[in-house]
């Protein structure tokens, strides 16, 4: 039963907990945390497009395929790019989710989306890996630093900015964005206004490929391919509008502009800077600069540069600094998000989650690697391969968004959570399956030029249409699991804590958790290893698919979850294939600009291949290494769960063995005090008419009285730990209180008292209760100091202190007695438990009782040998405003003086 399950207490590494660091990865960005102007959020969204990737893709297409061919291109990609990007804008803004989170609910389910999440991944440090590139190129130009150097700069320096997330990127933006738009338009207001006429050179410019003089149809496809990858940079955007402010009627127009703005809006910005670049590469090859000068940025600047001053080191210095600010500002959001993107695919896959952080500096290795094979000088070819999946998964999202969505086939709203979204949603993952593996196969050039050159734009019609059949036909079944189950008493709140993590979280991020009953965020929902998505299964299905399992001949002959494994491994194995295939793709293309695989010894053919898989490599061992820290963690829990369930059983069987007392006591007390008052009576008339008695007699007689006074407080005790009666507190002044306990106590010979009452508070108190629990923590004291010695009379010191900590009044009683062995110190609060010939083990558990009924605590720390000492804290009802004067320390040898 789900009632049985013991909930684990997940704890985060600190800067998981840490919000201004994590920035809620993987979850709902909750309001109390957007506190940022939209202008804010705009601002640090468009400071991203500084990227110079953009110049350098708009001067190669021109390059390539002429003018003819590149804007027509350009221009039809930008307003692609702007329509699918809208409604993805405003479905983040609206639910303030990241690009991970939007996809769950958008047609891929919650383990279909892992997809993406690479693909996402990989778009961060592919261009992460082509803007550092830049940078390098210009620290090698300016600095004569070499270019591996270069690389590690430019990689190194993005993360303690990145470390912070939206908090400090925002900061670097708003502080560089004024500088960076002087930069880079003033240039071009030159350019202009000394030479216009170099705007017909451009018109007139033939690409280096044969039959680009003109347009041409497959030219003009081929380019689109390679732009089509930047539909993706609409997931940075989307990283930083999920903190845009709620939608209302005051701020509705404003909320608009600033999607608009920040969200498709990039695209026009970004349009504008590839038809810079391809009036930088023309002009920079008619000044001579050679071909592959010509398209990196750093060139193109400097020529344009050229336009603003004569002097070559002004020239230089002003596009260093230019290229080295842009690179800053783009590398910090390609870094951020790719954190994001990975902490949300491994998360998923290894039920673990080392923070994003962590995945930022991974991001930034393989960026690291990427450079190291010379990503920036295969830009065309990388980004045609990754366009033709990255395409399909904006297509599929659009679909359902767009279509999907209107037609009330897929939910109207975007649910992101583990606990109610199906694993797969046949209507994402399989419209991006067909489209990727068309539009590859059509780049492969085995479906004819004319698809090789629009494998792209095939790739996002084909995904755009196979979503909303495959919705349509599934009727949206695969979208929501489960409906949302949280108690009324929890909906209406604002806020709710988490049963696991027991950190509070806003409503939208919570669901109910039927396997640990309970309400649980979604963090721990994602990360939890042990319910194996009970909640989303029936009992009616689960029945029917067990009966299906074991039915039928063949079902017989084959070994128990057999049909179950070969599908996970086909599924495995069909991902890893493409994922291969689209690697080895890239290579194969790479090594045909060399002049063709024929033109390639063995070697160097070897290196290839085995650099090119050096990345996927990279992700399968962090893979395997997560998962071994899950299935540890997951060991762990176990065995956790496992002592928890003894102690537990311990406890219920020591329950139900003071239960069996209790009822025992309260059936015999009466028959026992009766003759034990009788006693009393008769031992005390037997003390006052032998008064004069011998010494034996004497002794006899106070043995007597003692072990009757014995027998009586055994049965109180009893009777008060069976009974367990409510509190009756009352305002007590403390430090009067615990000195008029002790004044009524009679000290042994040899103790001697010292009391230091400090606290000066008034406490809610039960005053009959706690004294039972004051006395017997002094009478405690009292047997240690008597057993510390055995064989001698009692010597010792017992100190009574009371403070003010916090909110808390604290009495301390502290002793030199024998103390508590080490193994015994886990065992003093169990009922029953005594080391003492003549102790029932009833006293610290009643004391503990009675601490926490009034809503107080207590700690015990003791040294074998050495003494005890015993803190009880209570909380302030209230502080004296006036100090009295502090009373001296009582110090008391004799019994019974008091005063």
């Amino acid at each position: 039963m789900t009632s049985d399950i013991i909930r684990p207490r997940r704890s985060y590494q600190a800067w998981v907990a840490n919000e201004t660091m994590e920035d809620y990865s993987l979850r709902y960005a909750a309001k109390s945390f957007r506190k940022w102007k939209s202008f804010v959020i705009v601002n640090t969204a468009l400071g991203g497009i500084s990227f110079l990737a953009l110049e350098a893709i708009g001067g190669a297409i021109t390059l390539s395929y002429g003018f003819s061919n590149a804007i027509p291109a350009i221009l039809v990609v930008c307003v692609l790019v702007f329509i699918t990007n809208l409604p993805i804008s405003y479905y983040s803004s609206r639910y303030n989710i990241d690009m991970d989170l939007l996809t769950r609910g958008a047609g891929f389910g919650y383990i279909g989306s892992t997809i993406t999440s690479v693909i996402y991944a990989c778009f961060t440090f592919i261009f992460f890996a082509l803007e550092a590139a830049i940078m390098a190129q210009a620290l090698e130009l300016y600095f004569s630093l070499p270019i591996v150097v270069g690389y590690i700069v430019s990689s190194v320096v993005i993360i303690p900015i990145t470390f912070f997330g939206f908090t400090l990127i925002s900061r670097l933006q708003l502080f560089t964005q004024p500088i960076w738009a002087v930069m880079l338009i003033a240039p071009y207001l030159f350019i202009y206004y000394k030479e216009p006429e170099v705007l017909s050179s451009w018109v007139s410019f033939v690409g280096r490929r044969e039959g680009a003089d003109g347009f041409n149809y497959l030219y003009f496809g081929a380019a689109t391919g390679v732009l089509f990858s930047l539909v993706v940079q609409i997931g940075e955007q989307v990283d930083y509008l999920r903190f845009m402010p709620d939608k209302t009627e005051h701020n509705r127009v404003k909320w608009w502009l600033a999607v608009i703005s920040a969200g498709p809006g990039w695209i026009i910005i970004g349009g504008l800077k590839i038809l810079a670049g391809s009036l930088l590469t023309v002009i920079a090859i008619n000044s001579g600069l050679g071909l592959a000068d010509a398209v990196e940025p750093i060139h193109m600047y400097i020529k344009a540069y050229e336009y603003v001053s004569a002097d070559p080191w002004i020239v230089l210095t002003a596009a260093t600094i230019f290229v080295l600010i842009s690179q800053v500002k783009i590398n910090v959001t390609n870094a951020y998000a790719g954190s994001l993107a990975w902490s949300n695919f491994y998360s998923r896959i290894t039920h673990y989650h080392p923070g994003r952080v962590v995945w930022l500096v991974f991001n930034i290795l393989i960026s690291l690697l990427l450079m190291l094979l010379g990503v920036f000088e295969t830009l065309e070819i990388v980004l045609a391969v990754y366009s033709n999946i990255a395409i399909a998964w904006i297509g599929a999202i659009f679909a359902d968004l767009t279509v999907l969505k209107p037609l009330r086939i897929s939910p109207s709203f975007v649910e992101f959570k583990r606990a109610h979204l199906y694993n797969f949603n046949p209507v994402g993952c399989g419209a991006m399956a067909i489209a990727s593996l068309l539009s590859l196969t059509a780049f492969a050039g085995i479906l004819g030029p004319v698809a090789e050159a629009y494998s792209a734009a095939l790739s996002l019609s084909v995904s755009f249409v196979a979503a909303i059949a495959i919705g349509v036909v599934t009727k949206g079944k695969y979208y929501i699991a489960r409906e949302d189950a949280l108690p009324e008493s929890i909906e209406g709140q604002k806020s709710v804590r988490c049963v696991i993590c027991n950190y509070v979280y806003e409503t939208p991020d919570m669901a109910y958790c039927s396997f640990y009953e309970g309400p649980i965020c979604s963090l721990c929902c994602s990360l939890d290893a042990h319910c194996h998505d009970v909640c989303k299964r029936p009992a009616e299905v689960q029945v029917a698919r067990e009966k299906w399992r074991g039915h039928g001949y063949f079902q017989r002959l084959i070994p128990p979850n057999m049909t179950q494994r070969l599908a996970k491994f086909l599924g495995i194995f069909v991902a890893l294939a493409v994922v291969m295939a689209a690697v080895f793709l890239v290579a194969y293309r790479i090594m045909e600009l060399d002049g063709g695989i024929e033109q390639i010894d063995n070697a160097r053919l070897l290196t290839r291949v085995y650099l090119a898989s050096l990345v996927l490599i990279c992700m399968g061992a962090w893979w395997i290494v997560l998962s071994h820290e899950s299935r540890e963690l997951a060991e762990h829990d176990l065995v956790t769960s496992l002592e928890t369930l003894t102690e537990t059983r311990q406890e219920l069987m020591q329950s139900e063995r003071l239960a069996t007392i209790g009822q025992l006591t309260a059936t015999v007390s009466h028959e026992l005090r009766n003759p034990l008052g009788t006693l009393v009576s008769s031992v005390a008339v037997l003390n006052k008419y032998l008064s004069e008695a011998e010494p034996e007699v004497r002794d006899e007689l106070e043995r007597m009285q003692r072990n009757t006074w014995r027998c009586v407080r055994i049965i109180e005790d009893l009777l008060e730990f069976s009974l367990d009666k409510d509190v009756q507190a009352r305002p007590v002044e403390f430090d009067r209180w615990v000195a008029l306990q002790l004044d009524e106590q009679e000290m042994p010979d040899g103790v001697t008292l010292r009391t230091d009452l400090q606290s000066n508070a008034t406490v809610m108190m039960d005053s009959e209760k706690f004294r039972q629990a004051f006395v017997n923590l002094v009478q405690n004291a009292h047997q240690a100091i008597a057993l510390r010695d055995s064989d001698q009379p009692p010597r010792g010191e017992l100190n009574i202190r009371t403070r003010v900590n916090g909110e808390m009044a604290e009495v301390s009683v502290s002793d030199d007695g024998c103390g508590i062995r080490p193994e015994n110190s886990a065992k003093i609060f169990r009922p029953l438990f005594s080391t003492k010939a003549f102790g029932v083990g009833l006293g610290l558990p009643l004391v503990k009782r009675i601490v926490e009924g009034h809503g107080g605590d207590m700690d015990v720390t003791s040294e074998w040998g050495k003494g005890t000492i015993v803190k009880v804290r209570l909380p302030v009802a209230g502080v004296k405003q006036t100090q009295e004067k502090e009373p001296p320390p009582t110090v008391r040898t004799e019994p019974g003086d008091a005063k």
